[in-house]
């Protein structure tokens, strides 16, 4: 198995391989490791003819044998990506690889998952990839990488950003390669060139903002501060903020701790911010966590369903979660 890092080091260099397989939790990765390595492998004007996208979920495995039997009609190159590879049984995935059987240095092939299906490195299929091709996990960009990334774009405009406003930026793109360049764009766009970028523009422009809230009201709620959450809740509602999407990310909040709490990874793309979840959860009992999810639950059923005023209704969730014992 290589690292995405490794695959660059080779590419640019010119060492390819015949077969790859690509997956991860970092589809964006996946998208620009599939283009940068087509184009360095196929010449120019070759491309539009010797590169075929496939797409696995609506294609039969005897089609792709069949694509994979063609000989280019210009040049020598070709480039075949196979998406959603997992999809096939292993019967149907071995004939696949058979077919490419010798190895011809003129066709490389590159098989993918989407995150979505991203396989277990134990399971018998990764076993499989390992054995008959150069497998590449993408994983979320580290928090040291995406201050990189930050820093090079920003550097290109000449556009400074504050030590709080990077950090805050970093955690809301979670490593999240493709939030980077849309985020990024976006405040570039704002700011202007020779601009510098504040934390209130983050807050401002970029999205996920709404996570940071939910912790600084929890907060409020581990701190058993009724006054505290009734406030900012209602200031979050009056912001246009629907109090039924409060209590789905109140409920996401909550459930990560209850994660984090008993060693488990946080729900979404939350990983950074375990740093963050960690002090709350160690606030609470399993138990508690428990009586408070299902609390948080039945408020969810009761906006979606009762006539009760909905600002009501999160206000009383809000006090039964500060003033209950639990």
């Amino acid at each position: 198995m290589a690292n995405p890092k490794q695959l660059l080091q080779d590419i640019t260099k010119g060492k390819f391989k015949p077969i790859y397989y690509f997956y991860g939790s970092e589809d964006y990765r996946i998208t620009e490791a599939v283009k940068f390595i087509s184009h360095k492998f196929l010449p120019d004007m070759q491309f539009t003819t010797n590169f075929r996208k496939i797409d696995g979920k609506k294609t039969k495995s005897g089609d792709i044998l069949t694509e994979l039997a063609m000989i280019p009609m210009l040049g020598e190159k070709q480039v075949f990506v196979i998406t959603d590879l997992q999809s096939f049984r292993p019967k149907e995935i071995q004939k696949i690889l058979s077919i490419l059987k010798p190895v011809d240095p003129n066709r490389m092939v590159i098989f993918s998952s989407p995150s979505s299906k991203t396989p277990r490195k134990s399971s018998a299929f990764i076993k499989t990839m390992t054995a008959e091709a150069v497998v590449v996990e993408f994983p979320k960009l580290t928090r040291d990488e995406t201050f990189v990334q930050i820093n090079a774009k920003l550097k290109k405009e000449n556009i400074s950003i504050s030590p709080d406003a990077i950090k805050f930026l970093a955690e809301l793109l979670a490593g999240n390669r493709g939030a980077i360049e849309t985020e990024l764009a976006k405040l570039i766009d704002f700011i202007g060139k020779d601009g510098s970028i504040e934390i209130g523009d983050v807050k401002q422009l970029v999205n996920g903002f709404e996570v940071f809230t939910i912790f600084e009201l929890a907060d409020y709620v581990v701190a058993r501060q009724t006054a505290k959450v009734l406030q900012m809740i209602k200031l979050l509602i009056v912001d246009g903020n629907d109090p039924i999407v409060l209590v789905s990310l109140l409920q996401q909040h909550f459930s990560t701790l209850y994660l984090i709490k008993n060693g488990k990874k946080p729900i979404g793309n939350r990983s950074f911010l375990i740093y963050k979840f960690k002090p709350q959860a160690a606030k609470y009992s399993n138990n508690q966590l428990e009586k408070i999810i299902i609390k948080i639950a039945e408020t969810d059923a009761k906006l979606r369903r009762s006539g009760m005023p909905k600002t009501m209704t999160i206000e009383v969730l809000a006090m039964s979660l500060t003033g209950a014992k639990n």
